[in-house]
């Protein structure tokens, strides 16, 4: 059973995968057609990087490493930022602004967590 449920992940990251690359192609054609690149195109291509660094990582250690889609949310923040109309309500800004703050913080946290630096003992954390 085990067996079954993980060969049906590896299906899923596996379609994941294929589907971000042609993703991926269809903007580089996109862009090539309209012979313009904006800052919003590459921050989306940025994400579609970043989601196949995730599915590298999965497949490599059959785990998601958390800061992988911590990432992705910050670019595609960034990316609704630059997006949003002149005419839409500034609070918005502030509000997602906010968002990328916290998700940058909880990026940091994560990331120190297991830091020489804080001293803190992993042992029972691994035996869980």
């Amino acid at each position: 059973m085990n067996n079954t449920i993980r060969n049906i992940q590896l299906t899923a990251v596996l379609f994941v995968l294929i589907s971000t690359i042609i993703a991926f192609l269809l903007e580089v054609s996109e862009m090539y057609e309209e012979r313009n690149i904006d800052l919003a195109d590459l921050l989306l291509m940025f994400i579609y990087i970043e989601v196949i660094g995730l599915v590298r990582s999965y497949w490599e250690t059959r785990s998601v490493r958390i800061s992988y889609p911590l990432v992705i949310a910050i670019t595609a923040l960034a990316r609704f930022i630059i997006l949003q109309d002149k005419d839409s309500d500034p609070t918005n800004l502030i509000y997602i602004s906010t968002a990328i703050l916290i998700v940058a913080i909880a990026t940091v946290i994560i990331r120190f967590r297991n830091s020489k630096y804080l001293k803190i003992d992993t042992s029972k954390a691994n035996e869980l």
